[in-house]
């Protein structure tokens, strides 16, 4: 079982999350709805989640083929439901960007593997109704 404690720390809407292992994550509302921006809207950590569990698998993957990644990034673009409550995730783009002595070929099979196979976020996106799409690149 995990456990995760959130406790509101700033006006309304301002939560602290924190894990078992004393980890801690900023969570506001927007200041358009009574929010302070102090943090990411929860919303937001949810595609945060969706990139770092990808990265695990994808960093995982390339290292058991001995590929040396020197740096590595995920921009992510999405759009929520209009007009439903809950407004959904509905589209997903992630750009996975690989910089080292890399195969082009291994970078994209990891990520396949990792967003169509191993990364629970995305199995938990994807079973809510979104879509996720991804391009790989590696940048010499």
């Amino acid at each position: 079982m995990t456990r995760i404690e959130l406790t509101r720390t700033i006006g309304d809407y301002g939560f602290e999350g924190k894990d078992s292992n004393g980890h801690t994550i900023q969570m506001d509302a927007a200041a358009e709805i009574g929010g302070q921006n102090a943090g990411i809207r929860p919303m937001q950590s949810l595609l945060m989640g969706l990139g770092g569990c990808s990265g695990v698998d994808i960093v995982s993957i390339l290292k058991k083929q001995k590929q040396q990644v020197s740096a590595f990034k995920m921009t992510i673009d999405a759009e929520r439901e209009q007009g439903k409550e809950p407004a959904l995730w509905k589209h997903i783009f992630i750009l996975f960007e690989f910089s080292g002595e890399v195969d082009a070929e291994k970078a994209h099979k990891a990520c396949a593997l990792s967003i169509d196979k191993y990364c629970s976020v995305a199995a938990t996106l994807r079973a809510a109704g979104a879509t996720i799409e991804w391009k790989s690149v590696v940048i010499q």
